[in-house]
């Protein structure tokens, strides 16, 4: 799924209040911390998370929460990512975009 500049410039303000959802220390990616971004993206389709760890080593673990949740990259900011899954109750409407 993708989203143009316009739906993410929309997502990037409704984010900006947010405090995280989630926060990853030193064990990572855990299962408990999956558990609980995924539940975050199903209870309000757009969370932060805030990744404790040096710059490369959270690159890769941006990318892991990514690829593991399903959830669009909306942005980041320093050790904080900003995440998007719609679900079928569409609670964030995005202009122009239907969820089929």
């Amino acid at each position: 799924m993708e989203i143009n500049q316009k739906q993410r410039k929309y997502l990037k303000r409704l984010g900006h209040h947010l405090s995280p959802v989630v926060m990853v220390a030193d064990k990572g990616l855990t299962d408990n911390v999956m558990a609980a971004i995924d539940e975050g993206l199903n209870s309000h389709e757009l969370i932060k998370v805030k990744i404790r760890q040096q710059r490369d080593a959270r690159i890769e673990l941006f990318q892991q929460v990514i690829e593991q949740t399903g959830a669009i990259m909306v942005a980041t900011i320093g050790m904080i990512i900003l995440l998007y899954r719609p679900t079928k109750a569409n609670k964030v409407e995005l202009p122009g975009f239907k969820l089929k």
